[in-house]
């Protein structure tokens, strides 16, 4: 599980790194669209690949899937462009501060209510200081 930790922590990372290089792409070329439609390219590829190498028959469960799981698209294109958008006017640190923001009100409820068949995981009182904490951590970093 160590490696879970690292690979998520490396995600983690990624996030402010893919916003502050697809605002520079929007910026350069004077559209964030077309930026984050070459990030969809890009990305695209990748997954397939690596779908292609480590489970190609996953592809033929695709039709027998419930549509509503697809729209998890959506928010990954909502999210690109908006950071997209947003980060070269408001900074990248601020963007992502009220994305991260977003991300732990939205994963409380998701474990709270075992939402997507997620685990669940109570919202606790300590569960929601801890919450709280890290949102309190993360706002005291964008005002120094």
């Amino acid at each position: 599980m160590p490696h879970h930790i690292l690979i998520m922590l490396a995600a983690g990372i990624g996030v402010p790194v893919l916003a502050a290089l697809n605002a520079a792409l929007g910026r350069q070329i004077g559209s964030p669209a077309v930026a984050a439609s070459v990030l969809f390219v890009v990305a695209f590829g990748v997954a397939a690949a690596t779908a292609l190498l480590t489970n190609p028959q996953a592809i033929a469960k695709l039709p027998t899937a419930p549509r509503h799981l697809f729209s998890g698209g959506v928010l990954v294109a909502f999210y690109v462009l908006a950071i997209t958008w947003i980060a070269p006017t408001m900074g990248v640190g601020n963007a992502v501060f009220l994305v991260l923001l977003g991300q732990l009100i939205s994963a409380a409820a998701i474990d709270h209510f075992a939402l997507f068949n997620a685990q669940n995981a109570p919202l606790t009182l300590t569960r929601a200081a801890g919450i709280a904490l890290m949102a309190a951590g993360v706002f005291v970093t964008q005002r120094a």
